[in-house]
Parts: C-alpha cells; structure tokens; sequence
C-alpha cells in the first residue's frame, strides 16, 4: 500500500562537494533534511565537506524527507588515503627498460661475439 501526501515529490539536489552548511541550506530550501552519522552536531561541521550522499542527487522523495550525507575526515582520518609503499614493488627497469625492436633481439640481450658495454666510472674530484 502507498501513501499518497498532497505535495509533490522533489528532486534530491547535487550535495557532494558542498561545504556542510551550503548542504544543510540546499537541502533545506528544497524541503529536505540532512542527517550525518558522522557528524552527530551537523551545525559544527561547517567547513567539512560532503564526499558521499543517498539518496543520489536527482532521484524523486516525498517532501521532508531525509538525505544522509557522510562527510571527509580530513588529513590522516580518511580522505585519499596512503598511496606508498606500494606493494608489489614496480618492475625494475623503470624509464630505462625499453622495447624490443621489430625483428631484433630482446632488450638487454646480447648477439653472440658482441663486445659487453663499458660502464662510465666517475673518479672522486
């Protein structure tokens, strides 16, 4: 069974991005509520901004619904995340590790009878 109210649905704006009081005004002014379960005092969180929300901006609720909104940490408690050391280690080689060539022989292998490369050696000043 569906309840049907007098008022018409409103569309869920773009919150994600939004500092936590433009959210909270956004919302407001289209008739919606926020709610937070991070930020239990959602008016504190006034510089923090908003990385996830639900329902999607753009999906159709009954007025004075709720919107949950989740909010960035900041640095050290959330947000990118650590990116280093990275494991597996990358492949050796790096920008000096080349292509073979068309019809040629494999990268770092030589022909039979072919002289083995000097390395330069660089003498103390």
């Amino acid at each position: 069974m569906r309840l049907v109210s007098g008022k018409a649905d409103v569309r869920v704006p773009r919150l994600v991005g939004l500092m936590a009081v433009d959210a909270y005004e956004t919302a407001r002014v289209q008739g919606l509520s926020l709610h937070a379960s991070d930020r239990p005092d959602l008016r504190a969180a006034v510089v923090d901004h908003v990385v996830r929300q639900y329902p999607r901006p753009g999906a159709r609720v009954p007025p004075e619904s709720t919107v949950y909104v989740w909010f960035d940490f900041g640095e050290g408690e959330g947000g990118g995340g650590i990116r280093e050391p990275r494991v597996p280690c990358p492949p050796p080689g790096g920008l000096r590790r080349e292509l073979p060539e068309p019809g040629g022989p494999e990268p770092g292998v030589r022909e039979p009878g072919a002289p083995t490369p000097r390395r330069a050696v660089l003498s103390p000043p």
